[in-house]
């Protein structure tokens, strides 16, 4: 059974950095997509970052140049390094884990628990 397990998140002020990691277990990590969602109070979740096995990455639009997404497929672990934090970024970060024939457009089945990120003004 797949499973994955974040840490990482914290209070910082804005302008600073937190970096997130997320460890996989219960599946062949080299066969899946893994990335980071984030879910705000009263909005939807949303993506911010994947990463596929060959490390190609894809950035939502409001953490372009502010986040970096990794991955290590030895340690079978993705990391999220977010620089310049913003107020707006104020979430519950979820790690996931799509297949990698499976639409882009969507997550996969796989989450992590979560962990919460909170910047102060």
């Amino acid at each position: 059974q797949a499973q994955l397990v974040e840490s990482g998140g914290g209070s910082v002020q804005a302008g600073g950095s937190l970096r997130l990691s997320c460890g996989a277990s219960g599946f062949i990590f080299n066969w899946y997509v893994l990335g980071w969602y984030r879910e705000a109070p009263g909005k939807q979740r949303e993506l911010v970052a994947t990463i596929s096995s060959g490390d190609d990455k894809v950035y939502a639009d409001p953490v372009k140049g502010r986040f970096t997404i990794s991955r290590d497929n030895v340690k079978k672990m993705v990391y999220l390094q977010m620089d310049s934090l913003k107020p707006e970024d104020t979430a519950v970060y979820y790690c996931n884990a799509r297949f990698y024939t499976a639409p882009s457009e969507k997550p996969g089945a796989d989450w992590g628990q979560g962990t919460q990120v909170t910047v102060s003004s």
